[in-house]
């Protein structure tokens, strides 16, 4: 891992508190990027959110598709925990805690808001870090490259039509143009520049391919921290108020990180996947595409919105409790050998 992505958890806690103090001292020029907008789509925040979200992509070979059959067992996994149980059970944990548990702690007016933020979160699977996960857990490359490119595909077609149901279930209204303004924005445009970009590099060769990666690498972490600093000078006042709604939207989504990297390395072992490729499968279920969810949080309720300030919880906590999952999965490896079926 890189120092950034290392100090990710660090990271964000300064953003935090420089976000909050520009917010208070130069509340003008904060509320005037707030209002330069085009169709809802804040136009400094959507730069910013393709200089983040293209570097990722850039990664992603989509001609690795045709190896998804070389372990199917553990692609369904994949596919069955991502797009069969992570929203849904999020959608759950989040009207247990935040309609019924912390309800009576939470403003009132932002409940609808945070669940939607949560669901956004568990409706955008990880594309880029889960390398970084996969690698930490000596994870075989190929499967992780073959079950991301599956999922981002994925993605294009099923990541409105579920945050919608979901939103639906949760009596949460957004327009469906505005979802579909999101996955078209964060999604299949930042797809067909990257893959054109990627073609177009290693046309030169896979130095120039890597030399390039490596380069534009800072980029993308840059303008997250960039993002999240415009986030909480927006959020300020609300944190500010309620210190404690970082910790309690934390709550359902580490349950979420838990029970799904669970879930799948349970059923992998029973599959008799090899332990290699059960602990991406189980690693990409856990983590979240969250430049994706943060996006489509400001583009459908806005900067200072409750979905905004949940999908960025998301960001606070990645790093620290993946490296957990990441300690856990490596260090049973013996008990999943033992017990996996051949």
């Amino acid at each position: 891992m890189s120092v950034f992505e290392r100090y990710l958890t660090v990271w964000v806690f300064l953003c935090i508190v420089v976000g909050i103090a520009l917010g208070q001292m130069l509340a003008g020029p904060f509320q005037a990027i707030g209002r330069m907008e085009v169709a809802k789509v804040n136009l400094p925040v959507g730069l910013l959110i393709w200089v983040m979200i293209i570097p990722m992509l850039l990664k992603i070979d989509f001609g690795a598709l045709h190896q998804v059959k070389q372990h199917w067992r553990g692609i369904g996994v994949t596919l069955f925990v991502n797009w069969a149980v992570k929203p849904f059970a999020m959608a759950l944990l989040g009207w247990i805690f935040i309609r019924q548990v912390f309800a009576p702690h939470l403003p009132a007016a932002q409940l609808d808001s945070y669940i939607a933020g949560l669901i956004l979160l568990a409706a955008a699977p990880c594309t880029a870090m889960v390398f970084v996960w996969s690698r930490l857990t000596n994870g075989h490359p190929l499967f992780t490259l073959s079950q991301v490119a599956l999922n981002d595909t994925i993605m294009v077609f099923a990541f409105a039509p579920i945050v919608a149901l979901l939103l639906g279930l949760s009596s949460i209204t957004v327009p469906w143009s505005t979802l579909l303004t999101s996955v078209m924005l964060y999604i299949v445009i930042p797809v067909l520049i990257a893959q054109a970009w990627r073609k177009a590099l290693l046309g030169k060769g896979q130095a120039a391919f890597d030399a390039a990666l490596a380069k534009i690498g800072p980029w993308s972490i840059a303008a997250l921290l960039t993002t999240l600093v415009l986030l909480f000078a927006f959020q300020g006042e609300a944190i500010l108020k309620q210190p404690l709604v970082i910790a309690m939207l934390a709550v359902p989504i580490l349950i979420q990180v838990f029970f799904n990297s669970a879930l799948a390395y349970w059923l992998n072992r029973k599959l008799g996947e090899s332990h290699s490729v059960a602990c991406p499968s189980a690693l990409i279920g856990a983590s979240n595409f969250f430049e994706l969810a943060v996006a489509a949080a400001i583009s459908s309720f806005g900067f200072d919105s409750g979905a905004a300030l949940a999908t960025v919880v998301g960001v606070l906590i990645e790093v620290p409790v993946m490296l957990l999952v990441v300690r856990v999965v490596n260090r049973s490896k013996g008990w999943y050998e033992a017990g996996a079926k051949c």
